[in-house]
């Protein structure tokens, strides 16, 4: 056996009590230690020594650090995000927020201007403005460092001319209408089992939102209609138990809601138009 198929054979077994998807895990580990991606990685596995960083790198993991904050991306839609400690984890999940979007415009006039409430290292507003190559968009979130993370994604991809990036609670003093609302905020209640290393590793304010989960929602509720432009949507990230909770607040002053599920079959997101 080659010195790689080992190492990702011995990685897999150690990885098995800290992660969910140990293979995947090493796999992708191996690839960035590598200097290729994984799709090369699987089908032409180069014949050499294993590099002493996968090794380090694993050791990471074991202690339950995300992945993408080891290697410091991660995939979203159609687009790779820079991240790293400070910004949430981009979630396969809330690729829901886009795939609804797209249905919601398919047919009608595309969305020029796009508003990313919470916007992280820029995960929704860029996979957006990709989708909607003419639109702009707003990015708002309270931190800082969330911040430098999505203006060094926008730049990267090439987006910088079509983005602003502000520091802000949610959309405080914001007059302007939009035609596509994206939000993935904090749900989790406080105290909450969550998965391993998230607690430790990701940034509390972009997980937890008080006792219920719904100090978020709360605070967006009385926002949104005067944000939303006829004929908009509004697409925000929910938990999976959450989905009465949430339309009770924001299905408001002639918004009507709807719930979008996950690839899973899981209530994901709150879809709000007008009337």
């Amino acid at each position: 056996m080659k010195a790689i198929a080992r190492a990702l054979a011995d990685g897999t077994r150690q990885l098995e009590d800290s992660s969910d998807t140990p293979r995947l895990d090493a796999e992708l580990l191996m690839a960035e230690a590598l200097y290729i991606d994984r799709d090369r990685l699987i089908l032409s596995p180069p014949d050499r020594q294993v590099p002493k960083r996968f090794w380090d790198m694993l050791e990471r993991r074991k202690a339950g650090e995300p992945i993408a904050y080891i290697t410091g991306r991660r995939a979203f839609w159609n687009i790779e995000l820079h991240v790293g400690p400070g910004a949430l984890v981009p979630r396969p999940d809330s690729e829901v927020l886009i795939a609804s979007a797209i249905e919601h415009f398919e047919g009608a006039k595309d969305p020029k201007r796009i508003l990313d409430l919470g916007t992280g290292p820029g995960t929704l507003l860029l996979a957006a403005l990709d989708v909607w190559p003419e639109a702009t968009g707003l990015g708002i979130d309270v931190s800082r460092q969330a911040l430098s993370y999505a203006s060094a994604n926008a730049r990267r991809l090439g987006f910088e001319a079509r983005v602003k990036l502000v520091q802000g609670n949610w959309a405080d003093g914001l007059v302007e209408k939009f035609d596509l609302i994206l939000c993935n905020p904090p749900y989790v209640p406080e105290g909450a089992e969550v998965g391993s290393g998230v607690r430790e590793f990701e940034p509390d304010e972009a997980l937890f939102a008080g006792r219920e989960g719904l100090d978020a929602y709360r605070a967006l509720a009385p926002q949104l209609p005067r944000l939303l432009a006829r004929g908009g949507l509004a697409a925000i990230e929910i938990g999976s138990d959450q989905a009465k909770a949430v339309m009770a607040l924001l299905a408001r002053d002639g918004l009507q809601a709807r719930i979008a599920q996950d690839l899973a079959g899981r209530p994901r997101a709150l879809l709000l138009t007008w009337v």
